[in-house]
């Protein structure tokens, strides 16, 4: 029987935030078959799956959706952190080392939540495209990318809220994903965001780790800043603390165990 965890991330109140589930294997599988049977039951934007390389913290990390393995993904390599050390897995272990499609990535531990160790994914500005505006609905003043995701400003807070997406039309994008961003109407936050990722089968994800790693440093250009506290705007909400540091963006926020389980087959 192998141990799985349902966990809320980037809140610390249980059922908001993004629910990722965390599986922990011996080893991982010859046939990624089975590991995605296992996404698609949990049916979350995210199952983690990870697998111990040694006794010192040391991790294999990949992350599945419903329909597809990914590259980045924060909450659930949040909600993997908090399992390790929750479960006692990680007992004294301060500093976990995740070893991933990305590189690698830590977490550590922190006397008010755990902090995220993530490359950055700068956005260039790129040209917009008659099938994204249809999805979007109106013509965007500029439009950034990167290699995985789309990336627009939009004028308000309130412009972020309202936005209508046609899933069906963004889903045929050649990317993972948009991320529409604002400065925020509340002085105690920097700015928000909504993330859309109809291609993975997440329409839109209630809290996006990985999409941070855009957003962090897109902000501080505008902003000339390096330190933010940022809010998005799902109908879970969730909360990030973020600092660009030497390429590299790191993520703090709490998580929350709220299912423990035993996967029988």
């Amino acid at each position: 029987m192998i141990p799985i965890y349902t966990v809320d991330a980037f809140t610390s109140t249980p059922f908001s935030g993004n629910p990722a589930a965390v599986c922990i294997l011996q080893e991982f599988p010859q046939d990624d078959a089975w590991l995605l049977k296992i996404a698609a039951e949990m049916n979350l934007s995210e199952t983690a799956f990870l697998c111990p390389m040694d006794s010192v913290g040391n991790y294999r990390l990949r992350w599945f959706t419903p329909e597809a393995e990914v590259d980045l993904c924060g909450h659930a390599t949040l909600a993997s952190a908090q399992v390790l050390w929750e479960s006692g897995t990680a007992y004294r272990i301060e500093q976990l080392r995740f070893h991933t499609k990305s590189g690698l990535l830590t977490a550590k531990r922190l006397d008010d939540g755990i902090e995220l160790n993530f490359p950055m994914e700068e956005v260039v500005p790129c040209e917009s495209s008659p099938l994204l505006e249809q999805a979007i609905g109106f013509k965007p003043s500029a439009v950034y990318s990167n290699r995985m995701d789309y990336l627009i400003e939009v004028e308000n807070e309130q412009a972020v809220r309202e936005l209508k997406i046609d899933f069906r039309l963004l889903k045929e994008l050649p990317m993972r994903g948009l991320l529409v961003t604002s400065r925020a109407d509340d002085p105690e936050l920097d700015f928000v965001s909504r993330c859309f990722f109809p291609a993975l089968g997440i329409d839109e994800d209630p809290v996006t780790g990985s999409a941070h790693c855009a957003l962090a440093p897109y902000w501080k250009e505008r902003l000339g800043k390096s330190q933010f506290t940022a809010k998005q705007l799902s109908a879970r909400t969730g909360l990030l603390r973020l600092r660009v540091s030497n390429e590299r963006v790191l993520i703090q926020g709490n998580a929350v165990i709220v299912v423990k389980g035993l996967l029988l087959h």
